[in-house]
């Protein structure tokens, strides 16, 4: 910073000579002020703005990751042990809609359990109306919770009602059951394979629901202010150059990824087209709008790393530094939140060569590096 400043004064030092014979100090109650002639100010292409109240829109450009809606993710496993003796669904990428059979399982403690569901349904209606009054009581509810325990262990182990009833009206356990899909969706993982054994809780298919997905962009510290959630972004990708996405910003995560920096900020993405694959790059554009904020053109602060400056002009071709405290940056403009009241006249262009003259003359502080 120190070099490209001596630099900076090497190239304005003709100026200098301009300058001179008519740049002088002032000293008044305020504060040491640079007096240059209103002809000269036109010669070195002296412009003021005034500071004012404006709106501000910040674009912020980011890339992000097509990914998996998670809440529409699904997995198909069993909850006993067993084997696959048919394959409904064999090739990772198909498409199956809910309800669809997916395998038929063969499982000796699940057959057994249907056994023992239809034995205690025998055993009640044996019993059904003997002995006396009390005793048909005591072994109807006995009779009723049997049942209703083998019913349960049977649902448990995602045996649905109807089947359940099935059993019940013919008497006769089911050999295999059939595993149906939850959810319509395209399988992503199948590690099953017909013949296989299954334990209980291992995995058959991975279903993920392809209409909504995620879009999950980087966003770098000094954007997280002007990101919000419910803000509308514009989607684009490189293999789609002719069309315009959009997405809402759904959630922004709580961390930081340690390696880059950035946080995470997550969008909902529509595909109802099935264009769109996970793991696809895309660009994101998000217009924030930042409400009216004391604004000048980038170009009328100095910013020499440790303090920022503006000339203020004062009238009369009398100038004024003044350090100040900026926040946003966007569309060309910088936010002044401290140092310049509205209706000031900030200086916009040959600053510098303002700024170098100031300082040989003492007026302003030498710029700390």
């Amino acid at each position: 910073m120190k070099r490209t400043y001596i630099l900076i004064i090497a190239c304005v030092a003709s100026f200098a000579a301009i300058l001179s014979p008519f740049g002088s100090a002032r000293a008044d109650e305020d504060a040491p002020a640079l007096e240059i002639p209103v002809e000269k100010q036109q010669l070195i292409g002296i412009r003021t703005v005034v500071a004012k109240m404006q709106p501000m829109q910040s674009i912020v450009r980011t890339v992000g990751r097509v990914e998996y809606d998670e809440r529409g993710l699904a997995t198909i496993n069993t909850k006993f042990e067993g084997w696959v003796e048919k394959l409904f669904v064999n090739a990772t990428g198909s498409y199956v809609k809910k309800g669809q059979p997916l395998a038929e399982i063969y499982s000796p403690e699940l057959y057994a359990t249907q056994k023992e569901f239809l034995n205690t349904l025998r055993w009640a209606k044996k019993n059904k109306g003997a002995g006396s009054e009390n005793i048909q009581i005591m072994l109807a509810r006995d009779a009723e919770t049997m049942i209703e325990a083998a019913k349960q262990r049977l649902l448990l182990w995602d045996i649905s009602e109807a089947q359940i009833k099935t059993i019940a009206e013919t008497g006769k356990p089911i050999r295999t059951l059939v595993i149906q899909s939850p959810v319509s969706g395209s399988i992503i993982q199948k590690p099953v394979v017909q013949g296989m054994r299954l334990m209980p809780g291992e995995k058959m298919f991975d279903i993920a629901e392809l209409s909504t997905l995620w879009l999950v962009a980087d966003l770098y510290e000094s954007q997280m202010a002007q990101v919000k959630i419910g803000q509308k972004a514009t989607i684009t990708f490189d293999n789609f150059p002719d069309r315009v996405f959009t997405a809402t910003i759904d959630f922004i995560y709580p961390t930081l990824t340690g390696e880059t920096r950035t946080a995470k900020a997550r969008c909902i993405l529509p595909n109802p087209d099935g264009l769109l694959k996970p793991q696809m790059f895309a660009k994101m554009e998000i217009k924030a709008e930042q409400g009216e904020r004391l604004a000048v053109p980038d170009d009328a602060v100095i910013d020499t790393g440790a303090t920022k400056i503006v000339y203020i002009g004062k009238g009369a071709g009398v100038f004024e530094p003044r350090e100040v405290m900026t926040g946003l940056k966007a569309g060309g403009l910088t936010e002044l939140l401290m140092g310049v009241t509205p209706g000031e006249k900030v200086v916009a262009t040959a600053n510098f060569l303002i700024d170098s003259e100031a300082q040989l003359k003492g007026i302003a502080p030498l710029h700390k590096q």
